[in-house]
């Protein structure tokens, strides 16, 4: 537990009790923060994956692969890490003081993961490979402007979605290879 000092310079005056208190209230409210933040985009994803799953072994399996299509094992891996990066820049930019660019921040933040989840269901549980190409470059957009608002509050949750906007940058050139290969 952190306790708060009152503190004038490097000289420690006392401890005040109810700045103690207030200092564990506002560290459990950051844990609750930091869990909610992480857990939710890691849950987003742990669904997407149970209602699409059906679909890899034939459906996906059946399509015309690209020569630069990664392994599937990969996609696992990669993706529970870059929901992590996510929660953890959207913890620094929800943690920062309330205010309408914070608020925008976190609002393209849940528009950029609503679409991150719509494209696994447009792509391998609709079988929309086209639809899945637009709605996948809107997501590249959108993930560039959380980046931009997240850089205006707290560079660091910018950066942190750096390898995010790459795997989606990878995965939109993906989509439309399987789009051009599997055209009827």
């Amino acid at each position: 537990m952190i306790s708060c000092m009152f503190v004038y310079g490097n000289r420690l005056f006392g401890k005040f009790r109810i700045n103690h208190f207030t200092c564990n209230i506002m560290n459990t409210m950051q844990a609750i923060k930091l869990i909610v933040s992480i857990g939710l985009p890691l849950a987003i994803g742990a669904i997407a994956g149970m209602y699409t799953s059906a679909a890899v072994p034939e459906w996906y399996a059946s399509l015309n692969r690209p020569s630069f299509s990664p392994p599937g094992w990969i996609f696992g891996p990669v993706w529970t890490a870059l929901y992590i990066l996510m929660g953890i820049s959207l913890f620094l930019v929800w943690k920062e003081a309330p205010g309408s660019a914070r608020n925008w921040a976190m609002g393209v933040f849940f528009l950029q993961l609503a679409l991150n989840f719509a494209w696994s269901f447009i792509f391998f549980y609709s079988k929309m490979i086209g639809p899945a190409l637009i709605e996948i470059i809107v997501l590249w957009i959108t993930i560039v402007i959380m980046g931009v608002l997240f850089y205006r509050i707290r560079p660091l949750a910018a950066y942190l979605n750096i390898p995010y906007l790459l795997w989606v940058s990878f995965a939109s050139v993906l989509n439309a290879a399987y789009y051009v290969l599997n055209r009827q």
